[in-house]
């Protein structure tokens, strides 16, 4: 259920209200935007009598959430959700961001070059993995932790924050010193212990949407980590499985406007994967951007040909740069800044 606070509700009232709702065996979560606070309650609500919650004083109006998401729904949060990062950076709003970076950390020369050129377009991410999840056992796996201090040696250097996959529960120690933002992959999207572990984290999650799943399977997985009291987080549409052989993945666009109206939580969208290929990255991207993505995750490398994954979608510095030239232009047209 939501529980909406009057404008003036004052820090007694709102705590009367939340303890009344504990009483009654809800759990909590609280949000507190510009004008009021919402607190959403979770739990075994469908036998409560809301009346006793909106006669409470400071309360404006109590409601049930009918969706099987409760704190990944915009109800909860009706402004939206802004994710501000150690560099001052920040995901939601009005700026459109940009997280780029290779597919994997190869080396230090690669690491360095690519940073100084995600710094340089205006960039505020540097995207790089360590522990690859790849189809094949035999392909490379990534650096691990050299990885890490790679990119975050890199990262501060061009004062970027850092977004990289955990692919299980025992990297995320080892990995919080050297990451701003875990990203969760689309084969992890309903590895539901990774995700209730990954919510006792007040670090962001970049959580990518499965390949065969829908927008609701996507929401509904979000909800374990917001569930955990972690609030950071962001969902990534990166192509869905579909008969279409002509790119790798099927980059649902439509996606994106779903999300904004069903969800607070801001949407990457990732062209590379969405396409598979390095010719359709800048219209994807364009679209996504035109569709309402607060961000958007591509990979780039110096010598795209010969990176180590992923090569076939990954960008040149050059095309990369060209293209943010091209969506800062787009950006202003939809009323966003980049």
């Amino acid at each position: 259920m939501i529980v909406a606070m009057q404008e003036k509700a004052t820090e007694e009232q709102i705590d009367a209200v939340i303890n009344a709702m504990e009483e009654a065996g809800v759990d909590v979560h609280r949000t507190t935007g510009e004008f009021q606070t919402i607190l959403a309650g979770v739990g075994a609500t469908a036998g409560l009598d809301l009346t006793k919650f909106e006669m409470l004083p400071g309360v404006l109006h109590v409601h049930r959430i009918s969706a099987p998401y409760k704190l990944a729904g915009r109800a909860w949060r009706p402004e939206g959700t802004v994710i501000e990062f150690p560099t001052g950076a920040k995901i939601g709003g009005q700026q459109v961001a940009i997280i780029a970076g290779p597919c994997a950390v190869e080396n230090r020369e690669q690491i360095f070059q690519i940073a100084a050129c995600v710094k340089a377009a205006g960039g505020g991410f540097l995207r790089g993995g360590a522990y690859k999840p790849r189809s094949s056992p035999y392909s490379f796996q990534g650096l691990g932790i050299p990885g890490l201090e790679l990119m975050r040696e890199a990262a501060t250097a061009n004062d970027l924050a850092v977004v990289s996959e955990v692919m299980e529960i025992a990297q995320i120690e080892p990995m919080l010193p050297y990451v701003d933002c875990f990203q969760v992959g689309a084969r992890n999207m309903q590895n539901f212990n990774l995700l209730r572990e990954l919510g006792q984290v007040r670090k962001p999650i970049l959580l990518k949407r499965g390949i065969a799943a829908t927008v609701e399977e996507l929401l509904l997985s979000s909800e374990y980590i917001l569930s955990g009291g972690n609030y950071e987080v962001l969902l990534c549409e990166r192509g869905i499985r579909t008969y279409e052989t002509s790119t790798r993945n099927t980059m649902d666009i439509a996606a994106i406007p779903v999300i904004k109206k069903l969800s607070h939580l801001p949407v990457v969208g990732d062209p590379s994967h969405g396409t598979g290929r390095r010719d359709m990255v800048p219209a994807m991207a364009k679209a996504a951007v035109a569709a309402g993505a607060d961000a958007l995750l591509i990979e780039i490398h110096p010598n795209a040909d010969k990176a180590v994954s992923d090569a076939a979608q990954t960008m040149y510095l050059d095309q990369f740069e060209k293209l943010v030239g091209e969506l800062r232009v787009l950006a202003q047209a939809v009323g966003r800044t980049l």
